[in-house]
């Protein structure tokens, strides 16, 4: 054994760590968390922290002994303080015991932005169970064969979603969040239990509660990726990649169920901040809110960011939203020109976060690298590690293109339901292609699974559907292969054009022609009223291929806008 080797390398592994500690605590404080506390209330923090592990039960209880009288949630329903929600979660934990959910079962939760989805969450922490993270937007199918798969033991549900959860509930335990009208004899309220539970002791949980998170199945069924506890070394990276600070006021818009609305969640409470978290989205009423509380955070996905900068002018300047310091963006790509857009309307404020379900955050863009680079992924967070492999698993060279492979503490273990992501040397695949350019920030140029070979050229229909979402005339833009018995696929453009605005395919062609290589010009174009999305605003890239497929033919489509 070479000794000297083995010494320097565990002396440059330890200098590692503490300057990912020192940064992680640096980090930390900048954001104003590490006030002075009361040796007592230090004390009940830290027995919160050891009962609970790193969930959002100890995020509560932590926030109830330091600030107990700060608001922590605002909603339809009105407000609740840090002592207020975190008395909730208790008592709905208690309750759920008590009906029979234990610790490591799987329970379902469909419930939209509001009190309910926070106390809910934080009640199965304290039982120990998994929260299995259902989409709004579900159909009933779905919601029932996410659940058999799952084995869950309980769903609950928002009274809406009574028909959609029938099939999904059958001989499961049924709780209901959110009412709106009676929900019938034999049905079991959040708020009844909480009532009724008042001031009961959940016990400890003997296991940590996990969170499962849907994919979004924009291209296939969902599958479930399941997460502890959040990590500190990556909670600190985004925290080093957005000025967020403690006690802030954040308006929550995108779906809490989603990653990224849960990040949001979870970063928010330990910050012990303000949550504004209305039910639905609605792009004049989410710059009331702003207004309203004084917000400095709003958490959007790029869909409701390009609501809000479509908004007449007249509308928006009805709102002073100064208070905003961030506005996160993260789901999917920044189209086109819309950051520019947005931004001269509300102020730089857009940091765009890049990552996924399965590998966590890996890069923001701030709005300077928004400005100067736009459709930028950013600069890779700290304690990520990104490499650019090629079809042999080799790193590329510089400048070049290859697929985004990353190595971070967030990485899940798999699948719930079996599989996993390619992984090489401990760094697991995005499902991303992308390059980084000459100042370090990383180019996402398209899905590693959206390559089109037509005619025996490679395609990227990333690098189009920028072009296209960047026409004037255009508000947004997809673009995607079907299969074709002369050119193996080819490329077709589905074009969503703006309010009064006119175009024909002829023109579309000609101006990604005029820009592009001949191959890259899409065989058809097709012109939509919407693009379909799923609950989070991501393009259902499996409806547009199959109305690419029904069309047939090679020949652009001659409609117009």
């Amino acid at each position: 054994m070479d000794i000297t080797r083995t010494v320097g390398s565990t002396v440059t592994g330890v200098a590692e760590q503490a300057r990912t500690i020192g940064g992680t605590v640096t980090t930390i404080a900048r954001t104003g968390l590490l006030a002075p506390v009361r040796p007592d209330k230090l004390a009940r923090m830290g027995a919160a922290f050891l009962r609970y592990g790193p969930t959002l039960a100890a995020a509560l209880a932590v926030g109830a002994v330091r600030c107990p009288d700060r608001i922590a949630v605002i909603d339809d329903a009105g407000q609740l303080t840090y002592a207020e929600i975190a008395a909730q979660a208790r008592a709905l934990g208690a309750g759920l015991r008590e009906l029979g959910v234990q610790q490591g079962d799987q329970v379902g939760v469909l419930l939209r932005n509001g009190r309910h989805m926070v106390i809910t969450l934080a009640a199965l922490s304290h039982v120990g169970a998994d929260a299995l993270l259902l989409n709004t937007g579900f159909a009933g199918p779905q919601a029932a064969e996410v659940m058999e798969r799952h084995d869950a033991k309980a769903v609950i549900h928002d009274q809406e979603f009574l028909d959609i959860v029938d099939d999904a509930a059958a001989g499961r335990l049924r709780v209901v969040g959110w009412v709106e009208s009676e929900v019938g004899e034999g049905a079991t309220c959040i708020d009844e239990l909480i009532e009724k539970y008042a001031g009961a002791d959940p016990g400890k949980p003997g296991r940590e509660s996990k969170l499962i998170i849907l994919t979004s199945g924009t291209t296939g069924t969902p599958k479930g990726a399941a997460r502890g506890g959040s990590s500190t070394a990556v909670a600190a990276s985004l925290l080093d990649g957005m000025p967020l600070k403690a006690g802030d006021t954040t308006v929550i818009a995108c779906p809490i169920f989603h990653a990224w609305g849960l990040a949001n969640l979870a970063v928010a409470l330990v910050l012990e901040c303000t949550l504004v978290l209305p039910r639905t989205f609605d792009p004049e009423r989410t710059l009331a809110l702003v207004e309203e509380t004084g917000a400095a955070v709003l958490a959007v996905v790029p869909v409701m960011l390009q609501r809000m900068a479509d908004l007449p002018e007249d509308v928006r300047q009805r709102y002073d939203v100064r208070s905003l310091r961030v506005v996160g963006s993260s789901g999917s790509a920044l189209p086109g020109d819309l950051p520019e857009r947005f931004m001269d309307a509300f102020g730089d404020v857009i940091y765009s976060l890049y990552g996924s379900t399965e590998v966590g955050y890996v890069s923001v863009a701030s709005p300077r690298d928004l400005r100067s680079t736009p459709g930028t992924a950013g600069r890779v967070i700290r304690n990520v590690k990104v490499e650019l492999l090629d079809d042999n698993d080799r790193a590329v060279q510089d400048g070049e293109v290859g697929r985004i492979f990353i190595g971070s503490p967030l990485l899940i273990d798999g699948y719930t339901g079996g599989g996993d992501k390619k992984r090489v040397r401990g760094l697991m695949s995005s499902g991303d292609m992308g390059c980084f350019d000459g100042d370090g920030r990383l180019q996402v140029t398209g899905r590693d699974d959206d390559m089109i070979v037509s005619g025996g050229e490679n395609v990227f229909p990333g690098e189009v559907e920028n072009l296209l979402a960047s026409q004037p005339e255009i508000e947004e833009a997809a673009v995607l292969g079907v299969p074709d018995e002369k050119f193996g696929q080819r490329l077709v453009a589905f074009v969503v054009t703006r309010e009064g605005q006119q175009l024909d395919a002829e023109t579309v062609r000609g101006r990604v022609k005029k820009e592009l290589a001949n191959y890259k010009v899409p065989r058809e174009v097709v012109f939509l009223d919407e693009l379909p999305r799923n609950a989070t605003g991501k393009v259902l890239k499996r409806e547009l291929k199959q109305v690419g497929a029904d069309r047939g033919g090679d020949t652009a489509d001659s409609g117009k806008g």
